[in-house]
């Protein structure tokens, strides 16, 4: 008998599940538990997949089981089926019913304060019954695992300086960065400032070990100005536009924020250029992955709705 047809009468979707479940909890007994079976039965599903495919899936210690390189390679695929069975079944529903279905949107915390809501506004007045699952992202080595680990469908952030391979990044418009501040601060009011008048302020401003942290610094440095001091070190656009709400805070913004919350926030951009060069927002899908239709409609409506921003400069 062919291996591919032996594998296929063999290797169940259980013992796939029953892989995972090993692998994640490190112990085929906590396994056992999560899966409502016996450990012996949890052992010989183990056993017996290690049989058909020639190799060792698990390294047995005293201190429980984690998965050989063998058994990594398969773990990743297991995933990738599961997966791919889920947005199965997820089409079948969008197809049986349109109004329907499921999304996992993985963003950047500048999206989440402006453009992001904006799509799900979009989304839900034709689609009230979608449903869509934002994760909030930080690194972008963190975006490109989400992906490749089928955690998120799509990723709407910053597009990655350097492309790889098993990705796609369609990029929907440039995001600028601004400097802002509450509508009650007096530095609204000045028609043209110099950023060295803007040093001694009270900054809210991310952390320096972060792109957009080292983006500000360099643009200081470039106007030949020390950062300055930051009175608040947060990532958070939410703390930042609740610190210029209430108080003397300056805060660096991306456009697209201010374009689609700035009048919620009560927040105003200054009219002083940092010179930090406009940084393309994107949506990332990975290569291999057919786009579900909640998918495809979320892209359209992301394309839509970030018309105005494209056609700035």
């Amino acid at each position: 008998m062919p291996i591919d047809a032996r594998i296929r009468r063999r290797l169940k979707l259980r013992d796939l599940d029953t892989l995972i479940v090993v692998a994640k909890h490190g112990s085929m007994a906590k396994a056992a538990g999560q899966l409502s079976v016996s450990q012996p039965a949890v052992s010989k599903a183990m056993s017996e997949m290690e049989h058909t495919l020639g190799v060792r899936l698990l390294d047995r210690t005293a201190q429980g089981v984690e998965p050989t390189l063998y058994g990594r390679a398969l773990l990743k695929w297991a995933q990738a089926i599961f997966d791919d069975v889920r947005q199965g079944m997820n089409e079948i529903e969008f197809l049986a019913d349109p109004t329907t279905g499921e999304l996992r949107v993985g963003a950047a915390e500048p999206v989440l304060a402006g453009l992001l809501p904006a799509i799900i506004e979009r989304i839900h007045r034709k689609h009230p019954m979608i449903s869509i699952q934002v994760r909030p992202l930080g690194a972008v080595t963190q975006i490109h695992r989400d992906l490749r680990e089928r955690s998120v469908d799509l990723v709407l952030s910053r597009m990655a300086q350097s492309s790889e391979e098993d990705l796609d990044n369609e990029i929907l418009f440039y995001d600028r960065t601004l400097v802002v501040a509450g509508l009650d601060n007096p530095w609204t009011r000045r028609r043209k400032i110099k950023l060295f008048e803007l040093i001694n302020q009270p900054w809210s401003l991310p952390p320096s070990d972060t792109v957009i942290g080292m983006l500000i610094e360099e643009a200081f440095r470039a106007n030949g100005l020390d950062t300055p001091r930051r009175s608040v070190m947060t990532s958070s656009i939410q703390l930042h536009g609740a610190l210029m709400g209430s108080g003397p805070y300056l805060a660096i913004f991306p456009s697209s924020t201010l374009h689609f919350s700035g009048k919620r926030l009560a927040l105003k951009t200054l009219a002083v250029d940092l010179g930090i060069p406009a940084w393309p927002i994107a949506i990332t899908t990975l290569k291999n992955r057919t786009i579900s239709p909640v998918a495809r409609l979320f892209i359209e409506c992301a394309r839509e709705v970030s018309k105005p921003l494209a056609k700035q400069k």
